[in-house]
């Protein structure tokens, strides 16, 4: 951000003119203030990025500056100027919410590095409040996250059928989040105050489905000690939600077009037959069309099933989705592991956007939770946190961007990366480390090992 706002407090005239000459040559607005109070006094009529202030100061120090301006500004980004050895008054310094400190005597570079990190945090920090702030007001529709049309589509599709009882069949691969929009259906439907019964047809053997479905009378099977009553008569006047309805056995698939034509279930073990009253959704990610073909999947089932389908966009096809739903999981998750982790590096972020994704949503909660779970250190998740087959087809992907057409080992793959970053640089070694996020000295030896320096 070239265009930000920085105040320097200093009660030492020279410093606060070497420091404004300085700071002003790297593009930014500088003003100066004498004491604390004047700082204060400009505080309150501009949002500063940055201020700069220096610790020993007359009537009120930089801690003293420092906790005002947390009251006052608390998204400014404080950095105090402090002696050289003061580790104490440093750590204090950090405590009450410095951003950073520097030492004396001043290093007009170090200055600037440490600004300029100052102003890229506050502008992190922000976006991500942003992002908060939409997945809270706007993007989120009963724990389905996006901001994409074909989200906002989905979101207004589902508000359309919620009012109605017919079937519903939900479509999209594993991972999509098909069950939270059988929920939303249903917690937006007149059948709200009923239940919602959720079943995987895939999980169940498919002797014990047609019990766990329909109930079953004493006695009617080898270990039926007790009748139990079946998930439709659980379900009565809500919703069942069949998922992975494609693994279901060709004989349930008839009993259950029976029970769906009737209105009624019959009980393994019993003669007579119940009413009931239950919404069927019912969801796969197999192509039940293909199953039709192969005789694997009745037709009239099909049909009565697929009244109003319902197609679930995989997460490739809503990339500006990414963000704002890693967002949320983070948040999610931090508060779960008690980790206070402030969100994303940009470089993290392009990562995550430039991944397929096959496990979709699911997948990119778990990549969240392993980078949360792994993080050593820091306050933000960088390329580095994320899982490593993530790491290794984002550098996959980078390689052939670079004309690749064979396939590199690994460690050749990082060389050709790093060596086009820093020819892209035009040599520049800070600016590259700081573009790969990783130190110089990490930057300098791996130069060194590729006989690059």
């Amino acid at each position: 951000m070239d265009s930000a706002d920085i105040l320097v407090v200093d009660d030492d005239e020279e410093m606060l003119a070497l420091l404004q000459d300085s700071l002003t040559r790297e593009g930014w607005r500088v003003q100066k203030a004498r004491s604390g109070q004047e700082a204060l006094h400009l505080i309150e009529e501009t949002d500063f990025h940055v201020v700069l202030s220096d610790l020993r100061m007359q009537e009120m120090n930089g801690i003293q500056l420092l906790r005002e301006i947390r009251t006052l500004r608390p998204a400014t980004m404080v950095i105090i100027i402090t002696a050289f050895g003061s580790i104490e008054t440093a750590i204090e310094a950090i405590k009450s919410g410095a951003y950073h400190f520097v030492t004396k005597p001043v290093k007009l570079n170090e200055v600037s590095l440490v600004v300029r990190k100052a102003i890229e945090e506050q502008a992190l920090r922000k976006e991500n409040i942003r992002l908060r702030q939409e997945v809270e007001n706007r993007y989120q529709f009963a724990n389905i996250i996006g901001r994409s049309k074909k989200m906002q589509e989905l979101f207004s599709l589902i508000l359309r059928v919620a009012s109605t009882s017919s079937n519903i069949l939900i479509l999209g691969e594993s991972g999509t989040g098909k069950e939270l929009v059988a929920k939303a259906i249903h917690y937006n439907s007149p059948r709200k105050d009923k239940p919602f019964i959720p079943v995987n047809c895939s999980a169940i053997p498919e002797g014990l489905l047609e019990s766990e479905l329909f109930g079953h009378a004493k006695g009617a099977f080898t270990g039926a000690h007790v009748a139990k009553r079946g998930l439709f008569e659980e379900a009565h006047r809500g919703t069942l939600f069949l998922d992975e309805i494609g693994d279901m056995g060709l004989g349930l698939q008839a009993k259950l077009l029976r029970s769906l034509e009737d209105k009624k279930i019959r009980p393994v073990g019993k003669t007579e037959e119940k009413e009931i009253d239950v919404r069927i959704m019912a969801a796969t990610n197999s192509d039940l069309q293909a199953s039709i073909h192969s005789g694997k999947f009745r037709t009239d089932l099909y049909y009565r099933l697929n009244v109003i389908s319902i197609q679930i966009p995989p997460l490739r096809e809503r990339v500006e989705d990414i963000p704002l739903l890693a967002e949320h999981f983070l948040r999610k998750i931090g508060v779960e592991m008690n980790r206070s982790i402030r969100g994303f590096t940009p470089a993290a972020m392009q990562v995550l956007m430039h991944y397929p994704w096959p496990g979709n949503v699911r997948e990119l909660e778990n990549a969240i939770e392993r980078a949360t779970a792994m993080m050593a250190e820091g306050e933000w998740i960088t390329p580095q946190d994320l899982p490593e087959d993530i790491i290794r087809q984002r550098a996959a992907a980078a390689v052939m961007e670079l004309g690749s057409d064979r396939v590199l080992p690994l460690r050749d793959m990082e060389r050709r990366y790093i060596l086009s970053i820093l020819k892209k640089n035009e040599g520049n070694k800070l600016k590259t480390a700081k573009e790969l996020e990783i130190g110089s000295n990490t930057l300098w030896r791996k130069l060194k090992q590729y006989d690059a320096n």
